[in-house]
């Protein structure tokens, strides 16, 4: 159907969307104070909170959350282990974090916690959407208006399918058209080109869902999926998921605290597993960062949240550390209903129907967002005002879309 490209491209496309407007301002935007503003009182205003990890170290560590001020509205938002992203919408895309492996996509290598600047698209290039749950290790993913994609970054698994693991300060088109969703982690990506799945990157679990253990440079098929339509896919560590439109839910690849959710645990899978649910899935999110932790939350179609895997934090929100291989049943504070969730490496985060921001689990480097560095056993108010969230490793990110 030629939706994966037979050869690699010679060169970066330069396709011209007419009356796409890109941003007037200056490559770089100032954070603001300390003192965060209420969400939802600026258009372009995010917030964001944790600590960004990739060169060895945990750096800007924000104990609560810190504003950002952005030149347009922000309508989406996306989080890798060391940098965070905000799409505008006038189609260009910020970034702001560590900077050493080309991840913030402005040209250069150097960290930019204080300011966020501008991904350097080639002219002519609008961004339609960025992944929400999670981008790979040092790495970042953007779609553009035509459903090609772009990947900047350290690219150390080859999880961009270009044949190589060479790293781009810039943003490079990959070998794919028609994308409507895609998802990557630690090393490894995969992507829903023209409703085919493909997988590219390491592949030490099974995370590709190939049907093999064999890592792969060059996008290769996931297997037992064909004529089923995904409507969103997941990653976290070595894990990837994907929600079908059915409401039903697939997951593969690492299992070593139960995070397939089928029942077992220390099965990794290379082909995608069915968790059995009592509802259609509406939303799912990943979290995990190491192969010490991993946990799967969903929202089902009447409204409840199941959860599974990892628990060593409380990051599941059952009040206990038990692992769990199979869902199991989460219950929000009294009276709060969740509309939308996100998880990062053992931590995880709701935004309840009011706006409201909740957090639980392990904050070490201050992830929970309270103030404290003191695990969350149940959930935790950090923020009010939220539509969006994001989280990967050990940050957040959130804003009024």
């Amino acid at each position: 159907m030629g939706l994966i490209r037979t050869s690699l491209l010679a060169g970066l496309r330069k396709s011209l969307v007419a009356g796409a407007a890109l941003c007037a301002a200056g490559a770089a935007v100032a954070i603001a104070g300390a003192t965060a503003p209420a969400l939802g009182s600026s258009g372009g205003t995010i917030e964001h909170w944790g600590a960004f990890l990739g060169d060895g170290s945990q750096i800007d560590k924000n104990l609560s959350p810190v504003a950002l001020t952005l030149p347009a509205p922000v309508a989406e938002i996306g989080s890798s282990n060391d940098a965070q992203y905000a799409l505008l919408t006038n189609g260009s895309i910020y970034a702001w974090g560590q900077g050493g492996d080309g991840e913030l996509g402005d040209g250069g290598t150097v960290n930019s916690f204080t300011t966020a600047v501008k991904v350097q698209f080639p002219p002519g290039v609008t961004i339609a959407s960025i992944p929400a749950d999670v981008m790979p290790f040092d790495s970042a993913f953007a779609v553009d208006t035509t459903g090609h994609v772009w990947g900047w970054g350290l690219n150390q698994g080859s999880e961009f399918c270009l044949g190589s693991a060479t790293e781009y300060t810039t943003p490079v088109e990959l070998p794919f058209s028609g994308v409507t969703s895609l998802a990557g982690a630690a090393d490894h990506a995969t992507y829903d080109a023209g409703g085919t799945l493909y997988s590219c990157g390491t592949n030490q679990y099974g995370e590709l869902g190939s049907g093999s253990m064999r890592s792969s440079e060059v996008p290769v098929k996931v297997t037992g999926l064909a004529g089923r339509r995904v409507t969103s896919l997941v990653a976290s560590f070595g894990d990837t998921g994907a929600l079908l439109a059915s409401g039903e839910y697939f997951d593969w690849g690492y299992d070593g605290a139960g995070q397939l959710g089928n029942g077992t645990t220390g099965h990794s899978s290379d082909v995608p597993v069915r968790v059995s649910l009592p509802d259609p899935v509406k939303q799912a999110a990943q979290g995990g960062s190491l192969a010490g932790n991993g946990q799967t939350l969903v929202i089902l179609s009447d409204g409840s949240l199941y959860a599974w895997g990892n628990d060593s934090t409380y990051q599941l929100g059952d009040g206990s550390t038990a692992n769990e291989d199979s869902p199991e049943q989460i219950f929000p504070p009294a009276g709060v209903t969740y509309q939308s969730m996100a998880s990062g490496g053992n931590t995880s985060y709701a935004i309840s129907t009011a706006g409201n921001v909740y957090a639980w689990g392990d904050s070490a480097v201050g992830q929970v967002g309270d103030g404290t560095t003191t695990t969350a056993v149940h959930p935790v108010q950090v923020e009010s005002g939220a539509t969006l969230i994001s989280s990967t490793s050990t940050d957040v990110v959130v804003a009024a879309g």
